[in-house]
């Protein structure tokens, strides 16, 4: 079963003229200058009684992703959200052509390292068609194979959707590296699924290398320069914008803690603490923890030096807390970045699950609690606290595997 066809709910095709209403009030009362509520909501009304759906203008498609990406958790500090550029490309449904502008909204985004937030909006889910769907998790993912021994080479979060994708027919390079770029997997109604390659000169990749300790620039690692958000989807006002990919900048745990110090992604922590001279014998030398910092911290210098936009956790942490405390929190009607569960393990195994639709993760959502892991997971260390930490302070902490 495809993604589309698992998740598309017919309650779900169809807005409510409350959900349109609630957002539409919402839109002129920050928008006055943009005419009549009374005539714009009849005008609503018409449209979804005649055709089981209606069409945001321009204007409200801007404010409600502007919204919904302030709202989202991903909004980091010192982005001007009222400003963000918002990409209406509501009239592509063709797999070749979205993944062309996902390419151009990465080029656009990466601006020589000054990252600028973006969001790119394609076609909505209606009664008479679906949207497209996009499988990966971001736009710029690297693969992690499996070998013989048990072991993944590169990173391992992405083993399964690397598995396949190369079942779908991707071909990896010839020689395999750590940070091969996965293909971008785009779903359509008419079409199936795509698998587009990633242009090389599209990914900005920054080497990663430590202020003080040299042996750090030999361990080979780098890391791409923009979180382009590519499996959420996009809710105003009772319409599904299934892809709408978007951008804002790093938090540097995300790929220090998150990405390479996690036994579950590369796995580096252990080799960074032999290299430091750690006693990794004992668990009372702290070696994990001194590892992890300077995983960090060398994450933090390298993007510095490259002048490439990137945040801390701390930073982050701060902005998120001062955001709580600004004022009531958004409703559930309100617009919202969201993604379902099935397709969160999509986007990390490239598998088919059933549909989910009652158990939808968003920012302002609580999380469903886990099944027990088996006794064997129970007693495997993870060391991601940090991050864990963070992502739950900043609200973007995502379904597990």
């Amino acid at each position: 079963m495809t993604a589309i066809r698992e998740e598309l709910i017919p309650s779900q095709t169809s807005p409510s003229e409350t959900a349109a209403e609630d957002f539409l009030r919402s839109f002129h009362s920050a928008h006055p200058e943009a005419g009549s509520l009374r005539e714009r909501l009849a005008e609503v009304r018409r449209s979804i009684a005649e055709t089981g759906t209606y069409r945001h203008t321009t204007a409200e498609l801007t404010y409600g992703a502007r919204v919904a990406l302030r709202d989202s958790g991903w909004c980091t500090s010192g982005l001007p959200w009222r400003r963000l550029k918002v990409r209406d490309l509501r009239g592509l449904r063709n797999a070749s052509a979205i993944a062309s502008e996902c390419f151009e909204h990465l080029r656009l985004a990466t601006n020589a390292g000054r990252i600028q937030p973006l969001v790119t909006v394609f076609a909505p889910d209606s009664p008479e068609a679906s949207g497209p769907r996009i499988w990966n998790e971001q736009v710029v993912r690297y693969a992690g194979y499996s070998l013989a021994d048990g072991g993944v080479l590169g990173d391992a979060r992405y083993q399964g959707f690397t598995a396949q994708a190369q079942r779908l027919g991707w071909k990896p390079p010839a020689q395999r590296s750590r940070f091969d770029h996965l293909p971008l997997v785009v779903e359509t109604e008419h079409e199936g699924v795509k698998l587009v390659p990633v242009p090389r000169d599209v990914v900005q990749e920054v080497p990663l290398e430590h202020p003080e300790h040299r042996w750090f620039g030999e361990l080979g690692l780098r890391w791409h320069s923009v979180p382009l958000i590519s499996n959420m989807q996009l809710d105003i006002g009772g319409i599904r914008y299934p892809a709408a990919p978007f951008n804002t900048w790093f938090v540097g745990t995300e790929i220090g803690t998150r990405g390479l110090a996690d036994d579950n992604a590369y796995g580096l922590t252990r080799q960074v603490a032999e290299r430091l001279g750690m006693d990794t014998a004992t668990e009372r030398s702290l070696w994990r923890d001194r590892a992890v910092v300077e995983i960090n911290r060398a994450v933090l210098h390298s993007f510095d030096a490259a002048r490439i936009t990137i945040t801390d956790h701390h930073s982050e942490a701060l902005h998120r807390l001062e955001w709580l405390r600004s004022g009531p929190r958004p409703s559930r009607s309100t617009p919202a970045f969201t993604v379902s569960k099935s397709a969160a393990r999509r986007a990390r195994s490239g598998a088919d699950d059933p549909p989910e639709p009652e158990q939808r993760v968003t920012a302002r959502q609580e999380q469903v609690p886990a099944q027990a892991p088996a006794p064997e997971e129970r007693n495997r260390p993870r060391y991601d606290v940090l991050s864990r930490m963070s992502r739950r302070c900043l609200g973007t902490d995502l379904p597990q595997d």
